[in-house]
């Protein structure tokens, strides 16, 4: 029989919280590097959960593999590209939403309904017995004897949503981007129809105004 202990459920009641407001915030927030460091918290509070549940070698993975270099290298994707809020508010595909919306519902219902299976009538008898051997051996036991053809098929699903992620993930902008040159003839255009005396435009501008030369194009 699994008793928890003082200090396990005073850190469950601490960080549980505070991961679904994360998740949440993660969804509801404007702005794509914001969302990213969120779910990169909701990483960090899952890997302290595994390893409070003496999952160790899960615990780490998630720090180093997934927090440490996946999320980290698409934040900085994020910040090197950037990404508008009005990008996000576009639908480029008529009727995704609903659709994600959806799939969402019904795949919370069935890990709900799984959880439930084998939760209800069942004791937890915690990981003693799995990592008798340790953690990593009793986990590549049961992945490559037991579970060998869910864990490829689950790898082959993955590497499928990857794929269809970035294809439609890819698209044309919805408004073209404002290049630094069309931002510069805008902050220009009153030297240039001469309804402006006040010498606020860059030196080029400001020295062909002056001099009564072509402005440059």
């Amino acid at each position: 029989m699994l008793t928890i202990q003082t200090p396990e459920a005073v850190m469950f009641w601490f960080l549980a919280p505070l991961s679904v407001i994360a998740a949440l915030g993660m969804l509801l927030v404007k702005k794509a590097v914001h969302s990213a460091l969120l779910l990169a918290w909701v990483m960090i509070t899952l890997a302290i959960f595994y390893i409070a549940q003496d999952a160790l070698f899960l615990g780490i993975v998630q720090i180093v593999v997934y927090t440490g270099a996946v999320m980290m290298l698409f934040l900085f994707i994020l910040m090197l590209v950037g990404v508008d809020a009005s990008d996000s508010l576009t639908e480029t595909i008529p009727g995704l939403r609903p659709i994600a919306i959806t799939a969402a519902l019904g795949f919370g219902g069935l890990l709900v309904s799984l959880i439930a299976r084998a939760k209800l009538g069942h004791d937890a008898y915690g990981l003693t017995a799995a990592n008798s051997n340790g953690n990593v051996e009793g986990l590549a036991q049961l992945l490559f004897s037991t579970y060998v053809w869910p864990f490829e098929v689950v790898s082959a699903l993955l590497i499928t949503a990857a794929l269809g992620a970035m294809v439609l993930a890819h698209h044309q902008r919805a408004v073209p981007r404002v290049t630094q040159r069309e931002q510069a003839i805008d902050y220009c255009s009153p030297w240039r129809n001469g309804s402006s005396s006040s010498p606020t435009c860059c030196a080029t501008c400001y020295s062909a105004r002056t001099s009564n030369r072509t402005f440059p194009r």
